[in-house]
């Protein structure tokens, strides 16, 4: 941890994920060193079975790819005291984010039902308004009647029906910036907790889309890949693969987190979030500077020199686009900077999560900076021929890198772009190498 500190930093003390591939942060963090695709391809009688038509299905330009998220059908609903007819109208986005709350806030050491201060809950999720319809359609729903079937079903009162039912007291907030709302819902915690609106904060973001197992259809020019890969940065990358999943960081002012003695994964530095206006080609596009000013925002907040940003995880959507754009952004942020700094994308690994996704690049950069290890980004092979990385700093981080000589404190800069133009960046950086309570006693709490 950097000697110099300002009182503004966040420390962050919990973590959990449901992601592609993994139940856990533990398995995500070593499929990602191990350079695991968790990009699953479903055979023809799969996507029959799940009830996609059979003309999409054999269509040739019908790519039978996703990263696909075990049990995500499944629910603990007595555990919060749920009746069976309220738990088959949920969101299974809004099902998954009450396990996910809770395991992050178990993993924190903090039970919510004993603990004196204020929670407060900042969270997204993606659109489902095909969920809803099959909800609305239910015997269930009906049972139910309209006014209390639409809480449920609806995925934009998610944070209030789980600070309902946990008991949270601090603000509870459902946010909705497209491809960046669970990183901008960290900022807005973090922002929270230096408001002193708040003890602690718990902050991510859920995307499950339906049916679970199905594919897409790939149109030239989107955003979408037409192989099921995800080739961030690479020649041939042409966008990204969509992918189920969620996560939750619990948040907590510095200081404090040092005094109680919790358990710090990194800390937050510093952070911003901005919206592109009309500085760019149209609604849905990108623009650099938007990006690059969000960027040095965030630097400038936490008081830290680009040239000391060891490596960036990007947005880094594969989009023929994007990545140009993103680079460029990047360049501009950094501006002179003559030090190394490496970039990568987990989406090569999870594919795109939607407003899962910003908090699936914080939890492993986060994790990154603890184990002082570089994950490598999947199928890179020759730089896109549109990005130029000469006289810049970056390399694109192909490769499991150690991190350990690479300066000391280790910080990392997160991205995540919306559609929309909201944009986010977050600056990290490792936690201090002694502190917090053994884990033995933290679980005794529960």
């Amino acid at each position: 941890m950097s000697k110099q500190t300002n009182g503004l930093e966040i420390a962050v003390i919990g973590m959990s994920a449901r992601f592609p591939g993994a139940a856990d942060v533990h398995t995500f963090w070593d499929n990602l060193v191990n350079g695991k695709e968790s990009i699953t391809f479903f055979t023809a009688d799969e996507l029959l079975e799940s009830g996609i038509e059979p003309a999409a299905v054999s269509h040739p330009d019908y790519v039978r790819a996703k990263g696909y998220l075990e049990s995500s059908d499944q629910f603990d609903a007595s555990f919060f005291n749920y009746s069976p007819l309220e738990a088959e109208v949920m969101d299974p986005q809004v099902r998954i984010f009450h396990e996910c709350v809770w395991e992050a806030l178990e993993d924190a050491g903090y039970c919510p039902g004993t603990y004196p201060g204020l929670i407060g809950l900042y969270a997204g999720a993606a659109g489902s308004l095909y969920w809803q319809a099959l909800s609305y359609l239910s015997e269930s729903a009906r049972l139910l009647g309209p006014f209390t079937a639409n809480q449920f079903a609806n995925k934009d009162y998610m944070s209030t029906l789980i600070s309902h039912r946990l008991n949270l007291k601090g603000p509870s907030l459902t946010v909705n910036t497209a491809c960046s709302t669970s990183l901008v819902t960290i900022h807005l915690a973090a922002q929270a907790l230096l408001n002193g609106e708040c003890d602690i904060a718990l902050a991510g973001g859920a995307s499950i889309t339906l049916p679970l197992k199905s594919g897409y259809q790939y149109q030239e020019g989107m955003i979408l890949s037409p192989d099921g890969h995800c080739k961030a940065f690479d020649e041939e990358g042409q966008g990204s693969v969509p992918g189920n999943g969620a996560g939750v960081v619990v948040l907590k002012r510095f200081e404090e987190a040092v005094q109680d003695g919790d358990h710090i994964y990194a800390v937050i530095k510093g952070s911003a979030i901005n919206n592109d206006g009309n500085r760019k080609s149209a609604y849905t596009a990108p623009s650099v500077e938007g990006q690059a000013e969000v960027i040095q925002t965030a630097q400038q907040l936490a008081e830290v020199t680009a040239a000391s940003i060891q490596f960036v995880e990007t947005h880094g959507t594969g989009t023929v686009l994007g990545d140009p754009i993103e680079l460029e952004a990047l360049k501009a942020a950094f501006g002179n900077s003559e030090e190394v700094c490496r970039i990568g994308s987990v989406k090569s690994n999870i594919g795109h999560l939607d407003a899962a996704a910003g908090v699936a690049g914080f939890i492993k950069a986060t994790l990154s900076l603890q184990h002082r290890l570089l994950p490598p980004t999947l199928h890179f092979t020759k730089l896109n021929p549109k990005i130029n990385l000469a006289d810049s700093p970056f390399v694109v981080n192909g490769k499991l890198s150690d991190l350990s000589g690479e300066g000391d404190p280790l910080r990392a800069g997160v991205s995540s772009f919306g559609i929309g133009g909201t944009n986010a960046h977050i600056v990290l950086e490792e936690a201090p190498r002694r502190q917090g309570r053994r884990r033995e006693e933290i679980h005794s709490l529960f």
